[in-house]
């Protein structure tokens, strides 16, 4: 947006497929411009109805003083629109919602380990037993200091 003698904002409101673009200029009549071509409306209000989301430099000019911008406007058909109440009360649903699951699995996680432990048809449980390491495999032993010069021979090939 430039203007001429002081910098001022477009106002533009999307709804649907439908832009609205306010002058900054209050005086009349308005001549509007969208990428180089002049427009017959002479109000402060400029309606593009069905918008195809392309990006288009718009300028209004009155009284001497001329306004440009560039709309790059994303307009959907079948968008709802949402309000911050709105959204705001989505989230918090949410939230309670998720805090409600985690607070049940919580609560009937811990009554089911309590029964499991309490039952008396379940094995005494005593001390973890620890497996032996396992028997090492003869083919695979150690090189002795001694039968290094059998091996002496092999080279490390590379893959």
């Amino acid at each position: 947006m430039v203007g001429t003698t002081a910098q001022q904002e477009f106002l533009v409101e999307i709804s649907g497929t439908t832009v609205t673009i306010r002058c900054p200029s209050s005086k009349d009549p308005i001549l509007w411009e969208l990428s180089g071509v002049k427009q017959d409306n002479k109000e402060q209000n400029y309606v593009i109805e069905n918008h195809d989301s392309s990006p288009v430099n718009v300028s209004c000019s009155a009284g001497g003083e001329k306004y440009e911008m560039y709309l790059n406007a994303r307009v959907c058909a079948n968008c709802e629109e949402l309000d911050a109440l709105a959204v705001t009360g989505i989230i918090t649903a949410d939230l309670l919602i998720t805090f409600g699951v985690l607070i049940l699995v919580y609560y009937f996680s811990k009554d089911r380990k309590g029964r499991a432990s309490a039952s008396g048809g379940s094995r005494p449980r005593g001390q973890k037993m620890q497996r032996p390491p396992p028997v090492p495999n003869p083919d695979y032993e150690p090189i002795r200091k001694g039968q290094r010069e059998v091996y002496a021979g092999l080279e490390s090939r590379g893959f």
